[in-house]
């Protein structure tokens, strides 16, 4: 019968764990060395803005101006109506709508 030596078994079993300890050492310090990056990554992606969100954007700014625009138009003929049936603010509110809307149509 082979007779086993408690030492040699206890230092084997010592040795496999310091060798699986430091393989999850090793793999916490790579998470923890690359953290930071993926963090950087992650960051950057959320400040910027891509071509396709930058062209909804667009879209949605520019349907908003065009809603605008139609409004200030509507309001517009109903002052000039009042104007020429002879109030006066009327003409001075038509005439200040019709400046907003030829800036608008300047900046487009």
């Amino acid at each position: 019968m082979i007779r086993r030596h408690p030492m040699l078994i206890s230092v084997a079993s010592a040795m496999l764990s310091g060798a699986m300890l430091s393989g999850c050492v090793a793999s916490t310090a790579l998470s923890v060395v690359t953290a930071p990056v993926r963090v950087a990554g992650k960051t950057v992606d959320v400040l910027t803005t891509s071509q396709s969100e930058a062209d909804e954007n667009r879209g949605r700014a520019m349907r908003k101006q065009d809603k605008r625009l139609a409004k200030l138009e509507r309001q517009y003929d109903r002052q000039l109506e009042s104007c020429r049936r002879g109030q006066s603010a009327a003409c001075s509110d038509a005439q200040d709508t019709y400046a907003e809307m030829a800036q608008m149509r300047a900046r487009r």
